[in-house]
């Protein structure tokens, strides 16, 4: 245009080649568009596979494993990090796929108008290589210890709302805010460090890239004198330069948003490449051919917790036929609830076996061992919901009479029939509009819907005054007759009238007997009894 359409006058040839130029861009805008949108459908549906297969994987992690990485870090993986795994794979597809072309294009083109003019831009890429290599290898690792930091706020967020009631209890709202502003304060002036070396990247690739320009111009201003080089061949041969230095800069952002998924993304496949501890056995477990064997069998169990140094249980044995009550009692910290966690599997023994209708534990697998069981956890927990979802846990297809029969035999459907909704009485987040015996009876009766053929209730009759202990017991045995039912509770009373009493101190089995022979023949269940008798 400017060495034929200007310099001659031609001002046809300049509408034509002015055409040619807005028809060019018009296709590179479409382009852009089409690329955007592609990139956009592609990186959220990597995140949402991503999201769902990271969750997947967190649900097939053994309790020990979910214990070692946190909770907290669980949860900035799930959200944070995907989410910037997601941003780096868009900015990747958008911008890996052009800037890459126009350098490229760009360079040949200018190689093609003035090679000796070409080594100026030739020196000045593998400058603004080195520096965005030294800044990548600088900042890669300290975005994935800025995002160990955003687990420590998520961490304390999350202990905060679950506590709110004893913070506010013991009036220490002011120190706790205190300490999150602190762990606020040291992630955001890490993320401010890192963030001003990546800084960098923009200004100095600019700086350099219009050095270049200014030194193409010197000597292509004298090259244009001496009739080397057209003027119109300059302009080009600048424009070219322009572009490039636009898509280096361009490709200075991808790397940063880069930098950060790559640390997100090491975060990432450290959770995926945890292997699931608690593995299928290769059997289904089918209660009904086997019942003429022991419904629960200990055979010298051993087990010791992950880093957790003395083992919880010793050479825990013992026998438990279908249909049977099994009391376990023992002092805080005696290993009573890790007898039960051991039964459906939530960890696996140390040494020994566990056996259930003749086989170990082991051989099943974990969908048919823990559909025949009943847990009710020592914490009870309900979600957001109805009464009747909460209890659909146990039996998706329950209807409302089986609800209702479960409710009667855990005591709760006293207080269920008496609000105005029923069954469909709203619960809040974790059932904080319920009292405490409210919500342990709702968990025993969302075990009970299950119709389990092994029920445990860990502990979980703890907040029930002690005449709708006695009720829920008689229930149990009157209504629940074939099913086994393993009881684990700090009152004699409790468990006194069971089939057979198990009493752990330290972890090791110190009797197992009957009400009677343990008063006799146990001292340390005798001490328990009669302390709290009088």
């Amino acid at each position: 245009m400017i060495d034929i359409g200007i310099a001659n006058r031609d001002a046809g040839y300049i509408w034509r080649m002015g055409g040619v130029l807005i028809i060019l861009a018009a296709c590179g805008l479409i382009f852009a568009l089409i690329c955007q949108y592609y990139a956009s459908k592609c990186a959220y549906g990597f995140g949402t596979a991503l999201r769902s297969a990271l969750y997947r994987h967190v649900n097939t992690l053994s309790h020990s494993a979910v214990d070692r990485i946190g909770t907290a870090s669980l949860i900035t993986r799930i959200t944070s990090d995907t989410n910037t795994v997601q941003s780096g794979l868009n900015m990747m597809i958008r911008l890996a796929t052009r800037c890459p072309f126009l350098i490229i294009g760009a360079a040949i083109m200018a190689l093609r108008i003035d090679l000796k003019l070409s080594i100026v831009f030739l020196v000045a890429i593998p400058i603004i290589g080195a520096l965005l290599y030294s800044v990548t290898r600088w900042t890669i690792p300290r975005y994935g210890e800025n995002q160990s930091k955003l687990d420590n706020i998520t961490r304390h967020t999350r202990e905060n709302l679950d506590g709110v009631r004893v913070i506010r209890a013991f009036s220490r709202q002011q120190e706790e805010i205190d300490s999150y502003r602190e762990d606020c304060n040291v992630f955001a002036k890490r993320s401010i460090m890192v963030g001003r070396v990546g800084s960098i990247l923009n200004p100095a690739s600019f700086l350099i890239m219009n050095l270049g320009i200014v030194a193409v111009l010197w000597f292509g201003g004298i090259r244009v004198d001496s009739g080397n080089l057209t003027q119109g061949e300059l302009t080009a041969f600048v424009n070219y330069m322009t572009q490039i230095s636009l898509s280096m800069v361009r490709m200075a952002e991808l790397l940063i948003s880069f930098n950060k998924a790559v640390a997100s993304a090491k975060r990432i496949s450290d959770v995926l490449a945890e292997e699931p501890e608690i593995t299928d056995g290769n059997h289904t477990l089918i209660p009904e051919s086997n019942m003429d064997k022991p419904a629960l069998c200990f055979d010298h169990v051993t087990f010791a917790y992950p880093g957790g140094g003395e083992p919880a249980l010793h050479d825990i044995s013992f026998t438990l036929k279908a249909g049977e009550t099994l009391g376990i009692i023992g002092g805080t910290g005696s290993g009573k609830s890790t007898v039960a966690n051991l039964i459906p599997r939530f960890y696996d023994v140390t040494e020994g076996t566990v056996s259930l209708y003749g086989e170990d534990v082991r051989s099943y697998t974990l969908d048919s061992l823990r559909q025949i069981i009943g847990v009710v956890p020592q914490h009870a927990a309900l979600v957001s919901g109805t009464i009747a979802d909460n209890l659909r846990w146990g039996n998706a297809d329950a209807d409302n009479n089986a609800l209702e029969s479960a409710c009667r035999i855990a005591q709760a459907w006293e207080f269920v029939s008496a609000t105005p909704n029923g069954l469909e009485t709203s619960v809040t987040q974790g059932g904080r509009s319920l009292s405490g015996g409210q919500k342990q009876r709702l968990t025993i009766a969302r075990a009970i819907v299950r119709k389990p053929q092994i029920l445990i209730l860990d502990d979980s009759m703890s907040a029930l005054d002690y005449a709708t202990d006695l009720a829920l017991r008689k229930a149990l045995s009157e209504k629940m007759q074939d099913v086994t039912k393993i009881i684990i509770s700090q009152r004699a009373t409790s468990i006194q009238h069971a089939d057979h009493i198990l009493v752990l101190d330290e972890g090791r089995c110190v009797g197992f007997g009957k009400h009677e022979q343990l008063l006799t023949d146990c001292p340390v269940y005798a001490e328990i009894y009669h302390t709290q008798m009088q």
